[in-house]
């Protein structure tokens, strides 16, 4: 069974930085993208990053470029996203899920398989 399971969201001051992990379970890495997706509140779920793992294909949105990096572990099968220079803006639910199926996915794509969430909290 496909599952995801995020942890690292809270709360942090403006500028400030904080990691989350999605932890896989029920497959490898190899063979799928993953993504980090985050909902505003009101608003819907936007990507802010992906990384397909048979090529090394990663993706950012122009938002996160240059403060995000998402990378992962395939023996730990964790994929991580480290969010630097936090913003207002930021604040919200993140969300991990996979992109496209095997044998390698999408990055960008769409999502299949979901994680439950995580919350950030971004104050000035």
């Amino acid at each position: 069974q496909v599952q995801l399971v995020e942890s690292g969201g809270g709360s942090a001051q403006s500028g400030e930085s904080l990691r989350l992990s999605c932890e896989a379970s029920g497959f490898t890495l190899e063979h799928y993208a993953i993504g980090w997706f985050r909902q505003a509140p009101g608003k819907g779920r936007e990507e802010v990053a992906c990384i397909r793992f048979n090529d090394g294909k990663i993706h950012y949105d122009d938002s996160v470029k240059g403060r995000f990096v998402i990378f992962g572990n395939r023996n730990d099968n964790i994929v991580t996203l480290q969010m630097n220079g936090l913003k207002p803006e930021d604040t919200g639910e993140y969300y991990c899920a996979t992109l496209g199926g095997p044998p390698f996915g999408s990055c960008p794509g769409a999502a299949d398989v979901w994680g439950q969430g995580t919350p950030v909290s971004v104050s000035e």
